[in-house]
Parts: structure tokens; C-alpha cells; sequence
């Protein structure tokens, strides 16, 4: 009994040593770098490779959905962190997202769009949670702007996208974080053009997209 268990723990240990390696190859050589380098970078043949993700796609749909529970997983950490502001769990979504930038393979940088269940109840339960931050600023009366999660999920896209030339990203990310978040506050603009861009308008751009 214990050889099988065995192996699945091998199986899935060489699943994340894949996804390490593609996360690396990839920001190193683009997004086109032989799956044979991957597998290399991972220290893995190439048949292993294969075995878990039969071709380009299936690898980056497994580095979305990484993406995805990295997010949640950040999320889950802010909420539960005692005492937060609304105003402060998101400044932390938006500084922990530009903190994993690299491992974030997502449509609004690029990935091909996945529609499979597991996908799309991850990103509605991102889109879910950030929409509570702000409600929760609204009755504080600590968001003033009509800003709702996909604004925040847009910019965050914005700010994990460094310039490939140019000043230290960090710094000016955290910059634009800081002037984005005075923009949500009561001293803040209210005038911001509509309609809002919805969650499902979203799903439905993805769909078109395959």
C-alpha cells in the first residue's frame, strides 16, 4: 500500500517542480521556450513532462489555476488577520500580488482563458472576497469611489506587468498602489465614467476568447 502512495507523492512533487521550472524558463525566454528546456530546468526528462501536461496548453492552464489558488491563498491570510481595515487588507492583496508577480500566469497577462469549473469558481471566489473588502469600506465610510473588484483585479493586472526597461518596478508599483488607494478614499475622486465593468462581463470575454 505504501509504493502507491508513494508514487503519487512523487508524481505531484514533480508536478510543482514543472511548474517551478516553466515559471522560470518562461520569464527568462518567453512563453514559447521548448517544453524539452522545461524539463530540463526541472531536472526531469521529457517524458515526465509529458505525463502530466500532454502539450503548451495544458501547462499554462495548470500555471493559471496555480495562479488562482495563489491569490485565494493570499486572500485567505488577510482575512484572517485580526482587526484590518478595509483600506489595509487591500493595500496587502495589492502588495502580495506584485510580491508573487512572476507566478502569475493569468488572461490579463497574456495565459489562454480556462473554463473549466474549478477555474471559474476560484476566480469568483477572488472577485467575491475583494468585493466584500470594499463593501466593508462603503459602510465604514471609508470608500468613496464606485470602484468594485474588477477595478481592483485590473489594476492589480496593471501593477504585476513590470516594464521590461525603466525605473525599479517595485518602488513605482508601490507608488501607484498608494495613489490608487487615496483615489478610493472619502477625499477621493467620485466622478469615475460607468458603466462598471462586471464579473460576468468578464466570463463572457473569456468565452469569446477560446
Amino acid at each position: 500500500m505504501s509504493r502507491p502512495r508513494k508514487a503519487r507523492r512523487d508524481a505531484e512533487a514533480n508536478r510543482e517542480r514543472l511548474l517551478a521550472a516553466a515559471v522560470t524558463a518562461m520569464h527568462r525566454d518567453g512563453r514559447h521556450v521548448p517544453l524539452a528546456a522545461i524539463a530540463a530546468e526541472a531536472g526531469l526528462g521529457i517524458g515526465t513532462l509529458y505525463r502530466s501536461y500532454p502539450d503548451r496548453e495544458a501547462l499554462l492552464h495548470a500555471l493559471e489555476l496555480r495562479a488562482y489558488e495563489l491569490l485565494n491563498s493570499l486572500l485567505d491570510e488577510i482575512e484572517h488577520e485580526d482587526g484590518i481595515s478595509c483600506l489595509d487588507a487591500i493595500a496587502r492583496y495589492l502588495e502580495g500580488a506584485l510580491a508573487v508577480r512572476d507566478q502569475l500566469f493569468l488572461p490579463l497577462h497574456g495565459a489562454p482563458p480556462l473554463l473549466d469549473p474549478s477555474a471559474v469558481e476560484q476566480r469568483r471566489r477572488i472577485n467575491q472576497r475583494l468585493d466584500g473588502f470594499l463593501d466593508a469600506g462603503r459602510s465604514a465610510g471609508a470608500v468613496r469611489a464606485p470602484v468594485n473588484a474588477t477595478d481592483l483585479i485590473i489594476f492589480s493586472a496593471v501593477i504585476t506587468q513590470p516594464l521590461s526597461h525603466g525605473p525599479d518596478w517595485d518602488h513605482v508599483a508601490r507608488r501607484q498602489i498608494a495613489v490608487f488607494l487615496n483615489g478610493l478614499t472619502v477625499e477621493g475622486p467620485a466622478d469615475v465614467p460607468g458603466p462598471p465593468v462586471e464579473r460576468g462581463s468578464m466570463e463572457r470575454t473569456f468565452m469569446r476568447h477560446t
